[in-house]
């Protein structure tokens, strides 16, 4: 478990950049695609439904990162960020541990040939990319500096 101080030191870490909202919704609308290709490959990867199903999320997350101007390029430090915005009651208690859980059966099933099951539930999967969206959507230039700040102070 990666911490803020330690991703801020990381070359692509955590990096505060200029906040995006074009970016926000291209990654938005990837999350949504994520979850429609998750159907099509329904019962016939344990690969591909683990890293789908897991990006799927991600996406959503990093839409929020770059709505408020936030750069992650390492996973891990994204989940930190995500950590934080939990904890300051930003974004919904449980989510950071679903990313987190869904992180590592990618990582099992795609790397270490785990062939673990996936368990996927469309209705919660579309619940958390629309709570975030959600987020997105109701962020004012005023909570975007306050995010930022909570950010920076970490």
């Amino acid at each position: 478990m990666a911490g803020m101080k330690w991703c801020k030191q990381q070359k692509k870490g955590i990096k505060l950049i200029s906040p995006n909202n074009n970016l926000a919704k291209e990654y938005m609308q990837t999350s949504e695609e994520t979850l429609e290709t998750l159907k099509s490959i329904k019962n016939k990867s344990r690969i591909w439904l683990a890293a789908t199903k897991y990006y799927c999320e991600y996406f959503a997350v990093y839409s929020l990162l770059m709505k408020t101007g936030i750069k992650s390029e390492i996973h891990e430090c994204t989940i930190a960020i995500s950590r934080l915005l939990e904890k300051n009651k930003i974004m919904p208690s449980g989510y950071t541990t679903i990313l987190e859980k869904d992180k590592n059966l990618r990582i099992d099933n795609q790397y270490y040939l785990k062939n673990k099951d996936v368990q996927i539930n469309h209705n919660d999967l579309l619940k958390f990319i629309l709570t975030i969206k959600d987020i997105n959507n109701k962020l004012t230039n005023d909570k975007i500096k306050n995010i930022r700040n909570i950010i920076s102070s970490a």
